[in-house]
């Protein structure tokens, strides 16, 4: 109790795709790189590195 940091917002949006994500995606990710994908704009490149391949360009 009160060991707690500031309560992070988890964007919903991102929770939606998080959980669409393949099952084998979703085991590899640390806990560290799943609340970096939840609340953070910049991401570590480990999470940058197993997404890669479901990113869209957007022009």
């Amino acid at each position: 109790m009160g060991n707690n940091p500031e309560k992070r917002k988890i964007d919903p949006a991102r929770m939606q795709v998080l959980r669409s994500l393949p099952v084998e995606i979703k085991q590899s990710l640390t806990k560290e790189e799943v609340d970096a994908f939840l609340c953070d704009d910049v991401w570590p490149d480990s999470l940058r590195e197993k997404l890669k391949d479901y990113f869209v360009d957007e022009k």
